[in-house]
């Protein structure tokens, strides 16, 4: 059986890359033994994948009032209202490593208002899913009601922008039709053997 394509469009071979896209991947490659299709599918346009990458690492990888958990929830809750497939599932299981629970992955990509997550997580993935998908009407109202949970003016930031980004992602994983590797499926689900 054939293994169906990662993308619609053609994913260069790693040899064919610039040298920093390539250092990227193997970098990528060293910590998770594998590459994620998000890097090879990408690179189709290495401009793009400079530019995406950096704002994703300006936004997921910044010190901030949300945790690791707390910021792939947000992935996770707002791909699951876009139904992008490859984000729900390598979000998901990176989430459940950051949250160290097995459950929580498929509790906030399926409804997060019954996931086992804190209140204050689920004002934030409230906040998220508004800006993913009806940003038009937030008003002063929705900030408040993150505010009475302990966020703080930036944290509400990073919660949009975390938000508004992957939103971006969603569209462009759908459009390209991108394939989650299957590392993903398991990862964080069954206790490391060894």
């Amino acid at each position: 059986m054939t293994r169906p394509s990662i993308s619609r469009y053609p994913v260069p071979k790693l040899e064919d890359l610039p040298e920093d896209v390539r250092a990227r991947m193997l970098e990528v490659q060293d910590k998770a033994r594998f590459i994620p299709n998000v890097f090879l599918a990408l690179a189709h346009r290495p401009d793009e994948f400079r530019a995406f990458f950096a704002y994703h690492d300006a936004l997921m990888l910044r010190e901030s009032g949300l945790t690791k958990a707390e910021r792939e929830m947000i992935v996770v809750a707002t791909s699951g209202a876009n139904d992008c497939l490859y984000c729900i599932v390598a979000h998901g299981a990176i989430l459940r490593i950051y949250a160290k629970n097995p459950l929580v992955a498929d509790q906030v990509a399926a409804n997060y208002r019954k996931a086992d997550i804190s209140p204050r997580q689920k004002a934030m993935l409230a906040f998220a899913l508004k800006v993913a998908t009806n940003s038009v009407a937030i008003d002063d109202a929705d900030f408040e009601a993150v505010r009475a949970h302990g966020f703080s003016a930036e944290d509400i930031w990073d919660i949009g922008a975390i938000a508004a980004f992957f939103a971006l992602s969603n569209r462009m994983a759908n459009m390209i039709s991108m394939r989650p590797n299957d590392e993903f499926y398991l990862l964080g689900r069954v206790p490391k053997s060894g």
